[in-house]
């Protein structure tokens, strides 16, 4: 299901719990930019069911490393009842408000959904399902039918360098590899 209003929003968050008893909410991020969960100003807040995010005012966030988690206060949400009531909703922003990137750098939502080929064969490999950030990113690919040799293994982690993945065509949505032998065998 797709729906067109949200083509021009960008999910940078997922509300998953409330933290503690004064309102404050635990979010899992899906932005690599800490300032949009840390830096008070105006999100939005897409209940779920609901087509139109609606404007919300962060006051504050903090991060929790251990967990991955950011922990935010948010305007007019004082107590646990009203923290509850927004589990599961998404935090949005405009797409439009993307923050610059250097030439080489890419948005973790992009990156997911590319399909990844062979470079020198042209074989698809897979589609991105996950980036998991560890000193060098890596790309979480599920791997097609046509190329898991070991039907057990259903997914592959590739460096997400340039060495490895020299090309990243989004217009076209793909990704193509140039692993090093063995690499796609690895992790069997």
């Amino acid at each position: 299901m797709t729906n067109d209003k949200l083509d021009n929003w960008l999910e940078i968050g997922k509300i998953v719990s409330p933290q503690g008893l004064s309102g404050e909410l635990r979010v899992y991020p899906v932005s690599d930019f800490p300032e949009r969960f840390e830096v008070p100003g105006k999100r939005w807040l897409l209940r779920s069911g609901e087509t139109e995010p609606q404007p919300i005012e962060l006051l504050k966030g903090r991060y929790i490393s251990n967990k991955n988690l950011y922990v935010i206060k948010l305007a007019g949400v004082e107590n646990c009842d009203q923290a509850e009531a927004l589990r599961g909703c998404k935090l949005m922003v405009p797409a439009s408000d993307r923050p610059q990137l250097g030439e080489d750098e890419y948005h973790v939502l992009d990156l997911i959904g590319l399909e990844v080929f062979m470079q020198a064969s042209g074989e698809l490999v897979g589609t991105v399902v996950d980036i998991i950030s560890a000193g060098n990113d890596l790309l979480e690919v599920k791997l097609h039918e046509s190329f898991a040799t070991n039907k057990k293994q259903k997914t592959v982690l590739i460096p997400f360098v340039q060495a490895i993945a020299p090309v990243v065509d989004l217009p076209s949505g793909r990704i193509e590899i140039t692993p090093p032998p063995g690499l796609l065998e690895i992790n069997n």
